[in-house]
């Protein structure tokens, strides 16, 4: 945990990513980082691919770009801003940084849940992906919700 407001302090820093508390060593950028937070990297990284590949099937109707492009940028942002959170300065930042996590994941969802109740696509495809969303988003509120609940 972040014990002042200067985690930076001796080159290391104690990050939390997820559940799992990771300590980088800062000096010689070698670290150890914990198997959930890799795990929830990779995993936000193939939610992004699984919607690049849902995006690229979506009729090139006006509604199925304006859709496609939303739940796009939505979706790709999840991972790259859970990577910004794992790197962040302070408990304030991380916890600030994983917050627009949640929303990104969440209105991935809501986009999701557009696409399969207008039925662009059959509904067999979004539900996969909303069901991953769903989860994603727990994830995140939860980290967030934790990281909230061990302020010093």
């Amino acid at each position: 945990m972040w014990k002042n407001s200067e985690p930076w302090e001796n080159g290391k820093s104690e990050n939390n990513c997820g559940s799992d508390w990771i300590i980088l060593d800062r000096s010689n950028f070698e670290g150890e980082v914990s198997t959930n937070a890799k795990e929830i990297k990779a995993r936000t990284k193939r939610f992004a691919l699984d919607i690049i590949e849902l995006t690229d099937s979506l009729p090139r109707t006006r509604t199925g770009e304006v859709l496609g492009k939303q739940l796009l940028r939505a979706a790709t942002s999840v991972g790259a801003n859970y990577r910004a959170a794992c790197r962040a300065r302070s408990r304030a930042d991380f916890i600030s940084k994983v917050s627009v996590v949640e929303e990104e994941s969440d209105e991935s969802l809501y986009w999701l849940e557009l696409i399969a109740e207008s039925r662009l696509l059959p509904q067999k495809r979004p539900e996969m992906l909303m069901k991953e969303a769903d989860e994603l988003t727990a994830i995140f509120v939860a980290s967030g919700r934790t990281a909230k609940q061990n302020r010093s």
